[in-house]
């Protein structure tokens, strides 16, 4: 018998799994409380865009008197704002997509829906997925569920809020330059980064059809990894899709470290960490290494050091090509940030991004050589700072603002420009209370290694079980 927590949120997606399989609690007991606390979480955080309690307990009644028992059954989830559904309110974070009924039904979704998840509300978002910080100028901030006055991380601000403040058991995010990893690093909670290809992008919002990822926000190791194995896999209906064996993400996810082979970069990624960040990130390497990992430094290609600005480059190209219609005919309706960096992209020389592009295969086969040929992880922060305020993060605050977002993206963008797998893994907090995190990059569609690497860590250590105090906030909107 499952031993839950006095209010259901509290517990793990694994562990609400379980308990609803062995009808231990009614689905219509777990989405009442679920929707109750994305509603009173909501008044702190503004991560809500919308929710619907009667087609929720609806859901839930149909979960109740279901027959087949898939492997989230039951499960109330919540999403970022960019996931089609049929009949249902899309609006990715913008005016411009502001009462928009998609036709079609998510990739995601589908697969979500397929293993018994209920999808009950959607989760605020930056406009139209393109930020690292979570700012939005038409929706407003999502705020920190440790500290209301810092950001969220973005673009998938809502997911890492809600699922940090125990208001969902997962989120689906989309992770272009970090949009899943940099939201799970800020809130505290583990953010999975897929290989390219790896889950379906269909009926999904497009922002770079060649960095764009889709990929869960969990609060454990094991929850994100049970929510990948439901995601992952060939999907006809994305000419992007890979048509690759789905791993076991959770047969070996215990099997610890020990004998596996992590690397350390010697360039780059630690490049103007903070002290107490990099203190702390070696306590996490200690940690790994007394788990019978082997501990290597590594070696990274030269270029490796332009990817951050390579994939602003190939993210602003690609979405301007998407957006210029209304980029030219709908200007007043996106917000200032969101508008700037997309109408840049309008004035990319071809034969620049095409050599971006022809970049990637480069350095990817290099970085394979030089990394993957001699460790199976890649062990790195998350991120080389200190989780900044919202005021201080904001682009319009000043000249520094452009520094500041590159430092917010310095570890993350290099992922996405490879297409390789990275997962977000929180290590605690720093002296102001903010959450700390580091970051495992792996092998092509290896992201069963990362899981493992990622619960070793988990395990030896107690942040996954922290959870923050919405009430102790006077804090008005």
């Amino acid at each position: 018998m499952t031993k839950l927590p006095t209010n259901p949120c509290d517990a793990s997606l694994t562990e609400i799994t379980a308990a609803l399989a062995a009808r231990e609690i009614s689905s219509v007991e777990v989405t009442e409380a679920s929707c109750a606390r994305l509603q009173d979480s909501d008044t702190k955080l503004n991560a809500l865009a919308g929710i619907d309690i009667e087609d929720a307990r609806r859901q839930a009644l149909a979960a109740d008197g279901a027959i087949g028992i898939g492997a989230l059954s039951g499960v109330p989830l919540a999403h970022k704002d960019m996931f089609y559904r049929p009949g249902r309110l899309t609006e990715c974070g913008s005016k411009v997509r502001r009462g928009f009924l998609p036709k079609t039904l998510s990739g995601a979704l589908k697969n979500l829906d397929h293993a018994g998840a209920l999808d009950v509300a959607r989760l605020n978002m930056a406009e139209f997925a393109f930020g690292v910080t979570g700012h939005n100028e038409i929706t407003g901030d999502v705020r920190n569920p440790w500290n209301p006055d810092h950001m969220t991380g973005g673009s998938s601000s809502g997911s890492g809020a809600m699922v940090a403040a125990r208001a969902t058991f997962g989120a689906l995010g989309s992770d272009t330059g970090g949009s899943v990893r940099l939201p799970a690093a800020c809130c505290g909670v583990v953010g999975m980064k897929v290989t390219m290809g790896r889950v379906s992008r269909y009926g999904a919002m497009p922002l770079s059809h060649t960095l764009d990822t889709i990929g869960p926000l969990t609060r454990t190791v094991t929850d994100n990894a049970l929510m990948l194995s439901v995601l992952a896999g060939h999907d006809g209906d994305d000419a992007s899709s890979a048509n690759i064996p789905v791993g076991d993400y959770l047969g070996h996810i215990d099997a610890g470290v020990k004998g596996l082979k992590i690397g350390l970069p010697t360039s780059h990624f630690m490049d103007g960490i903070t002290p107490e960040l990099g203190d702390r990130f070696q306590a996490a390497v200690d940690v790994l290494k007394a788990s019978g990992a082997d501990i290597i430094d590594v070696n990274l290609p030269d270029a490796i050091e332009h990817t951050n600005s390579l994939t602003s480059l190939i993210t602003a190209t690609e979405g301007a090509a998407l957006h210029q219609n209304w980029l030219e005919t709908r200007r007043g309706e996106y917000g200032a940030q969101t508008f700037g960096r997309l109408a840049g992209g309008l004035s990319t020389p071809a034969t620049r991004y095409i050599q971006a592009l022809n970049l990637r295969t480069e350095l990817l086969a290099a970085f394979n050589d030089m990394v993957f040929g001699h460790v199976d992880v890649l062990m790195t922060p998350m991120m080389i700072m200190d989780v900044p305020t919202i005021k201080e993060s904001d682009v319009r605050a000043g000249p520094g603002a452009g520094e500041l977002l590159s430092k917010v993206g310095h570890c993350s963008r290099p992922v996405n420009f490879l297409g390789l797998p990275g997962l977000s893994v929180p290590t605690g907090f720093t002296k102001s209370g903010l959450p700390s995190s580091i970051q495992f990059i792996g092998r092509l569609f290896d992201e069963s290694t990362l899981y493992r690497v990622g619960r070793a860590y988990e395990r030896e250590t107690t942040w996954y079980k922290m959870q923050p105090d919405l009430s102790s906030w006077n804090f008005q909107s």
